[in-house]
C-alpha cells in the first residue's frame, strides 16, 4: 500500500530545453532528503507528453537509479495507445518500478468498455502494481466508479490517482473497492479531505518545492494530530493556488527555479509564466517561508 506524500516529479531542463540529467537526479536526491514518501516521474507535471520515448524512459532509469529503494518509484507509463502504453510499462517493470501509473486514454475518448479493455490488456501484459489515473480535466474522459471496480479485480490493479476533484469518489471506491484499494489524491488543495473521506496519500506538485512540509502534513494526519495537519494545509492553501494559475507544470517549474534547482524553461506548447504569475509564485513562496 502506497501511502503520504508523493511527488509528481517535474523534469529538469537547460535553458536550451534538453534534459539535465545532473539536475534531475540531484532534485530527486533532495527530494528524499526532505522526507517525501515516494516519488513519481514521467506524469504530466514531468511533461510526458513533449518527451521522446528515450528521454522518457531514461528519466524513469535515473528515478529508480537514485531512489535505490529508499522510497518507492510510481512509474508513468500511460499513453492513448494501449500498445505504446503497454511498452512503457514493460520498461518500467525492467527498469526496477515499484508500480506504474496509467493515465485514461486521452484523446481517443474511449468508452466506459474501452478503458476497461485498454487496462485489462496492459495489467495482463506486464505484472506489475498499476494505478489507474483518473483525471477527466486533462483526457476528457471519466472512469465510473463500476468500470473501477471491475479493473480493481485483476490482480495487478491496486489502486487510482484521483484528480476528479469529487470528493465523493474516495468513498464510493472504498465501498467499491474495498480499505485494500490504494486511493492517492492528485489534488494537492483537497488532500487532507480526500484523507478523510479514506484516501492514503496524495501525488502532489506542490511537493516539489515544499517536500518537506507536505511529508509533515501528512505524518501529522497519520499521527492523528488533526489539528496540526490543517495548519500545515492552510498555510500551503495559497501556495497550491498559485501553482495552478496558468498551465502546470509552468509556475511549479518557476518556483523550483527560484529554490536554484532547476531553470524554468517548459516545452512548447507551453509558454513561460506571464509576470502576474510569476510575482503570484514568489509572493505565495514567500508567505510560506519557502523563500526570504
Amino acid at each position: 500500500m502506497f501511502k503520504g506524500s508523493f511527488v509528481a516529479l517535474i523534469t529538469p531542463m537547460r535553458a536550451d530545453g534538453s534534459f539535465d540529467e545532473k539536475a534531475y537526479a540531484d532534485f530527486v536526491e533532495w527530494q528524499i532528503a526532505e522526507g517525501t514518501n515516494g516519488i513519481v516521474p514521467v506524469g504530466t507535471t514531468g511533461e510526458s507528453p513533449t518527451l521522446s520515448h528515450d528521454e522518457h524512459k531514461r528519466v524513469v532509469e535515473i528515478a529508480i537509479e537514485v531512489a535505490k529503494g529508499r522510497i518507492p518509484v510510481i512509474a508513468g507509463a500511460g499513453s492513448n495507445s494501449t500498445e505504446e502504453a503497454i511498452d512503457l510499462t514493460r520498461h518500467a517493470k525492467e527498469a526496477g518500478a515499484d508500480a506504474a501509473l496509467i493515465v485514461t486514454p486521452y484523446y481517443n475518448k474511449p468508452t466506459q468498455e474501452g478503458m476497461f479493455l485498454h487496462y485489462s490488456a496492459i495489467a495482463d501484459a506486464v505484472d506489475l502494481p498499476i494505478i489507474i489515473y483518473n483525471i477527466p480535466g486533462r483526457s476528457v474522459v471519466n472512469m465510473s466508479v463500476e468500470t473501477m471496480a471491475r479493473l480493481a479485480k485483476h490482480k495487478n490493479i491496486i489502486g487510482v490517482k484521483d484528480s476528479t476533484a469529487d470528493l465523493q469518489r474516495p468513498i464510493l471506491q472504498r465501498l467499491a473497492m474495498g480499505p485494500g484499494f490504494c486511493q492517492m489524491s492528485g489534488e494537492d488543495q483537497t488532500a487532507i479531505s480526500f484523507l478523510a473521506a479514506g484516501g492514503h496519500g496524495c501525488i502532489s506538485v506542490t511537493a516539489n518545492v515544499a517536500p518537506r512540509l507536505c511529508s509533515e502534513m501528512h505524518a501529522a494526519w497519520a499521527d492523528g494530530r488533526v489539528k496540526d495537519a490543517i495548519a500545515i494545509q492552510d498555510r500551503l492553501t495559497p501556495l497550491h493556488d498559485s501553482l495552478f494559475c496558468e498551465t502546470s507544470p509552468g509556475p511549479v517549474k518557476y518556483a523550483a527555479s527560484l529554490l536554484g534547482k532547476t531553470s524554468n524553461r517548459c516545452r512548447l506548447p507551453l509558454a513561460p509564466p506571464g509576470e502576474a504569475t510569476r510575482d503570484r509564485v514568489r509572493a505565495a513562496m514567500t508567505s510560506v517561508g519557502l523563500l526570504n
